[in-house]
């Protein structure tokens, strides 16, 4: 009876030590995390390059929250206490953000005291260095500048005005010297001027002609419906000078 009964304590032992197993086993698969997680990677940077002034100033308030696919707060925005006492209230000052969720912040804006964007750094290819400066003139993009090569230098500058692009730089052989020279109509390219013998100056001129006949085409349009009466005229005059179809032509 005693062996008996040792051997059924024995057995529940057992099952007592695979019952914690499978528990312990369960427990770690709730935790582990899923690909692409930030916890998957091997290493988190204590340090995420934070690009926004705020620290040691007690006029500076900051906001941490998480993108919808972030484990963990990628956004920071710092705001400036502007006022005292009943007036006082928040004005952004800068927002940064972790765009591929490995800890270090990729892209920067700052703004003005009214809360209107300034400027933006922003490392494109997550390579650690800003590859990408964008400039706001009254909240539109006014100017944009990226690195092509990665060695820290513009070589292709991009002019906007209200919002629409007006004219673009190019360095093609990154020798620090503009050699390209693109001209926009509303936001279309028009024409590009090309420096063949690299002087610094421009030696032919290529135009878009699709995009130039379509712009005529509606300015056309527009100036019709400004007054129709004249472009009926212009399309009876182009009529009038057009041969016949239907005769043929005089015999040789």
């Amino acid at each position: 009876m005693t062996s008996d009964h040792g051997r059924v304590l024995i057995a529940l032992g057992l099952v007592g030590a695979l019952l914690g197993h499978a528990c312990a086993r369960r427990q770690h698969a709730e935790v582990e995390p899923a690909a692409g997680d930030w916890r998957s990677s091997p290493e988190v940077a204590a340090d995420d390059r934070s690009r926004c002034a705020h620290e040691g100033r007690s006029d500076r308030e900051i906001e941490e929250t998480a993108s919808a696919r972030a484990a963990r707060p990628n956004i920071r925005r710092v705001y400036a206490i502007v006022g005292q006492g009943e007036d006082a209230h928040r004005v952004l000052q800068c927002r940064e953000v972790d765009q591929n969720l490995d800890g270090v912040k990729d892209v920067v804006r700052t703004y003005d005291d009214n809360g209107g964007p300034l400027r933006e750094l922003a490392d494109t290819d997550y390579d650690g260095q800003i590859d990408t400066w964008t400039t706001f003139s009254a909240g539109r993009v006014s100017e944009i500048k990226v690195d092509r090569n990665r060695d820290g230098r513009p070589d292709e500058k991009r002019f906007y005005v209200r919002g629409k692009k007006l004219r673009g730089e190019l360095d093609e052989d990154f020798d620090g010297r503009t050699d390209v020279w693109e001209v926009y109509a509303e936001g279309t390219l028009q024409r590009r001027g090309v420096d063949v013998d690299r002087d610094g100056k421009v030696d032919r001129w290529d135009r878009d002609e699709i995009a130039f006949r379509a712009a005529e085409r509606r300015e056309r349009a527009e100036e019709e419906q400004r007054d129709p009466a004249r472009g009926d005229a212009e399309r009876g005059a182009s009529d009038a000078g057009a041969p016949d179809a239907s005769v043929a032509p005089p015999p040789r």
